[in-house]
């Protein structure tokens, strides 16, 4: 099965080493050339547009920025016929534009695939995936779940079901990597022992599993991951988006996007979540 993979920021990069660890033939696309030039290394082919890409490809992976973006590639993907291959977005974007996309892929053949997990994970097997659309659909693509993924589930026929599950995922990140700044900041600024304050980060059951990879960025790192304070901020917002269509307003969800927003909004936007420390700090990029 030939795969292509659309979009080569972090995770898209980490969709295609993985695919080809595991043997897939590969095709990439990025809207700026020259970032996938270590996967041609490993034989992934590169193409110039999504078109070119996706043309003899069985299924294609989209991993881009926001709405926008991946509204856009899809768009230039509506002449390759309803019997392409099928498209999942593993992009994080609104339940509504998974519901788009779904309407705007060839013969309908569209999966909403959000990854649970950071780029390292997805490289090395450990990540997990959500899916949502029609399952016939999404069962095409099935060698990639089971080879790519350490497990995969099923959301049900909505696509929209996927990314708002991902979105709450993705806000409980996001506030507790705030929360969880706020008390090393507190306990670094009472003059605790630093190496006693990280081990009890990692060990005490207050502090989620998820953020334990960032401890030590907030404590003394230099933030340079993957997911920035401008993506978080966006996901944070498309949560507050989900709560309002069904009627709520979230209060603490508000705050948290406020405070990735201005940690962006200081120099800090293509810096890891953990940046928002800084805010803290008063530490300029």
């Amino acid at each position: 099965m030939r795969v292509a993979v659309l979009g080569m920021g972090m995770m898209g990069q980490a969709l295609a080493r993985r695919l080809l660890v595991r043997g897939f033939p590969v095709t990439v696309w990025n809207r700026t050339p020259g970032r996938a030039e270590e996967l041609v290394g490993l034989g992934a082919v590169e193409a110039a547009s999504p078109a070119e890409a996706v043309r003899e490809a069985e299924g294609v992976l989209m991993s881009l920025a926001d709405d926008q973006a991946v509204r856009d590639v899809m768009s230039q993907l509506t002449g390759i016929g309803a019997d392409g291959p099928v498209v999942a977005d593993t992009s994080t974007v609104a339940p509504d534009t998974a519901r788009a996309l779904r309407d705007m892929a060839p013969g309908g053949r569209f999966v909403a695939a959000p990854v649970i997990g950071w780029p390292p994970a997805v490289a090395e097997g450990r990540a997990s995936v959500l899916m949502g659309g029609e399952r016939d659909v999404a069962d095409v693509l099935k060698p990639v779940w089971s080879e790519v993924f350490a497990s995969y589930s099923y959301c049900g026929r909505d696509p929209g079901a996927a990314l708002a599950f991902k979105l709450l995922n993705n806000y409980l990140l996001m506030t507790g990597i705030a929360a969880l700044s706020e008390a090393a900041a507190t306990g670094l600024a009472a003059d605790l022992d630093e190496t006693l304050l990280h081990d009890f980060l990692l060990t005490w059951p207050t502090v989620a599993p998820a953020l334990h990879n960032r401890v030590d960025d907030i404590l003394s790192g230099d933030h340079q991951g993957w997911f920035t304070t401008r993506l978080a901020a966006k996901d944070v917002r498309l949560a507050i988006d989900m709560a309002e269509s069904g009627g709520l307003d979230l209060p603490i969800a508000r705050l948290v996007e406020r405070r990735y927003e201005e940690a962006a909004g200081r120099g800090w936007g293509d810096a890891d979540i953990g940046a928002v420390v800084e805010l803290l700090r008063g530490k300029p990029r």
